[in-house]
């Protein structure tokens, strides 16, 4: 992983040299510009208009006139996904999709996977990833397996930092203040010349926090250093290079099980690197990506157990090789193909033990056609050979058909997933099992999408149904075995955009969530009802007022009451929670602004015994040159 880190650093600063050197020479041509497509829902430039999968999207403008510290604020705000968690920011923090955990929920960060092989169950740390210098999000909902490989059986969230550049370099200064003793700040560079573009940023966040465990007085702080760059170069016409860094360190106090303690802390460092290249032939009929990327994640976590201290040790590493082509036969056929190989391993020190690795190796190939105007429709295969369990083939269709003239969309997916089991599972000792086969899923969707207005109003809904099979449950001390019976989530996510005036913004979802385990018991931590409202208004030159409403309820949570200990089913209560922003653009490169979260001080918990942060304010100022 460090050589990958490595090479990945020296090829992205040769790269960051080009666009200053170059863009001397370079004429003015304005921004350079990503046009309204979705990268992620066929893993190609499509226009949105023709993608029969649902996809949902976080924009620059949006990230830029809320300032929330977490990526989950702004995943939480989009139709079927919740988040729970063991606390304040930096504690553990568990994404659903469409009432499906974040084990079935595969992350790409610039084209990385930045899931953590030495999890229990293989899932990215959403609780490290902040804000800073993140240009777009995109949630593709629905079992991705046939396009994405293994874990992609809810979905995939893909976020990107190299987004809208204009030439030359531009520079970025962000710091922020307030409640709970938080400030953070920022400094990112961008730009374009010469055929490059660059994007880089450096995040620090600190602060005292609350008690993880709800009620009591002790603090649990967190710290976080993130640093993140993105460059591609285009050599000439045919060929081009592109590379991607991550890194963060970490530091959290955190409380186990709703009690408060005050040892229990958290290290984690997180590094990431990917590079590769394009090469587009038959005047860019012909098109082939290839990479590499490594990832490794060490944790240390030093716990207080019945007034005993120890430590643990997590580290888990992935490499992987990525080749993807397409061939355009003609404006109404698309090829697609691709072949992958990936490498995990996890060295785990804990209270058990895991020393193991496994070998993942895709091939796929997905027809992209217009058979008539208006109308897309997809269809994929893929096969997997896991060193362990052997083969599994997964397929993928979609469509989408335009009404034309009448503003309306049909929209349809349907496909099959597959998770593979993780390294715990097959080698922790002494529950490991190498015996077990993947968790294999079924899911399909479809809606309607309605324009009116010109495009000014867009409203969407869409039914879905998701269903797990051969799942893998734990029965410590004795191994992990698979059970039979079906786990199924099922609801419908409605929502709307409305470009109200010129100067006001409102959008809102709703979504109804019936997620049930395979004995018919609710699942945990599953919303049935999410409803989010959210305005962005312009009242005045210079002034930017933002408002965002999530009511939640229908939630069920677990206990564990003394003296058995066993798992008590509860009713989590209802809540609404408040945020606001109001921004003054004191110049055209400067702006300060002022935001409060939970202003309704909400008393609430999203996991019983565990605190959630009440009223907060926060003060900060932008500068951009």
């Amino acid at each position: 992983m460090n050589r990958i880190f490595v090479s990945t650093a020296s090829a992205l600063a040769l790269m960051a040299g080009a666009a200053q050197a170059q863009d001397a020479d370079t004429a003015e041509t304005g921004v350079t510009t990503l046009e309204a497509i979705s990268v992620t829902a066929n893993r190609t430039p499509t226009e949105k208009g023709k993608v029969g999968s649902k996809v949902d999207e976080v924009t620059k403008d949006e990230i830029e006139e809320r300032s929330f510290l977490s990526l989950t604020d702004y995943l939480t705000r989009l139709p079927g996904v919740s988040i729970s968690s063991n606390g304040g920011i930096g504690n553990t923090k568990r994404i659903f999709i469409r009432g499906a955990p974040g084990k079935y929920v595969k992350t790409l960060y610039n084209g990385i996977d930045i899931s953590d092989p030495a999890n229990t169950q293989i899932q990215t740390h959403f609780e490290h990833l902040l804000t800073g210098g993140i240009a777009g999000i995109e949630v593709l909902k629905g079992s991705q397996s046939t396009l994405y490989g293994s874990n992609a059986i809810a979905g995939l969230v893909d976020v990107t930092t190299l987004g809208e550049v204009g030439d030359g370099i531009g520079h970025t200064v962000e710091l922020e203040g307030g409640s709970f003793g938080t400030v953070r700040g920022r400094y990112g560079l961008a730009g374009a010349g010469g055929g490059s573009r660059i994007a880089a940023n450096a995040s620090g966040f600190r602060t005292d926090g609350i008690s993880s465990a709800d009620g009591f007085p002790e603090r649990d702080g967190y710290d976080n250093l993130t640093l993140d760059l993105a460059a591609e170069h285009r050599i000439n016409e045919a060929f081009s290079v592109f590379g991607s860094l991550l890194y963060v360190d970490a530091r959290a106090a955190y409380d186990d099980d709703g009690a408060d303690n005050l040892v229990n802390q958290g290290v984690s460092e997180m590094m990431a690197g990917r590079v590769g290249f394009n090469l587009d032939l038959m005047d860019g009929r012909l098109k082939n990506t290839v990479s590499v990327q490594g990832f490794q994640m060490d944790r240390q976590d030093t716990t207080e157990f019945f007034g005993a201290i120890s430590t643990a040790r997590y580290v888990g590493k992935r490499q992987k090789f990525d080749w993807q082509g397409s061939f355009e036969v003609s404006d109404a056929v698309l090829l697609q193909y691709g072949a992958d190989h990936e490498r995990q391993q996890a060295d785990v020190v804990a209270w058990s033990s895991v020393d193991g690795k496994y070998d993942l190796s895709g091939v796929w190939g997905q027809a992209v056609i217009s058979p008539v105007e208006n109308v897309v429709v997809t269809a994929g295969l893929r096969h997997d050979e896991h060193s362990g369990f052997g083969g599994h083939t997964t397929w993928r269709g979609t469509a989408s058909y335009l009404l034309d003239g009448l503003g309306t969309r049909l929209h349809a997916s349907a496909g099959t997933g597959f998770r593979a089991p993780s390294l715990a599972e097959l080698y922790e000792t002494p529950s490991g099992n190498p015996g077990l086969r993947p968790e294999t899923s079924a899911s399909f969707d479809f809606g309607v999408e309605q324009s009116f207005a010109g495009g000014r109003f867009t409203a969407d809904v869409t039914y879905f149904q998701l269903d797990v099979n051969d799942q893998i449950v734990s029965r410590w001390p004795a191994p992990y075995e698979q059970v039979p019976g079906t786990t199924r989530s099922r609801g419908v996510e409605a929502s709307f955009a409305w470009a109200a005036t010129g100067w006001l913004d409102v959008a809102g979802s709703y979504t109804y969530t019936d997620s049930r385990v395979e004995n018919g018991e609710r699942n945990l931590y599953v919303p049935r009802h999410a409803l989010v409202l959210s305005a962005s208004a312009r009242p005045a030159e210079k002034w930017t007022v933002s408002a965002d409403l999530k009511y939640v309820s229908g939630t069920v949570g677990a206990v564990f009451p003394p003296p058995t200990f066993a798992q008590t089913r509860v009713a989590m209560d209802d809540y609404v929670l408040l945020n606001t922003r109001v921004a003054y653009q004191v110049t055209d490169s400067t702006q300060i602004y002022v935001r409060g979260e939970n202003l309704l001080d909400q008393d609430y918990q999203v996991i019983p015994g565990y605190g959630t942060p009440g009223i907060a304010a926060y003060a900060g100022f932008k500068a951009k040159f």
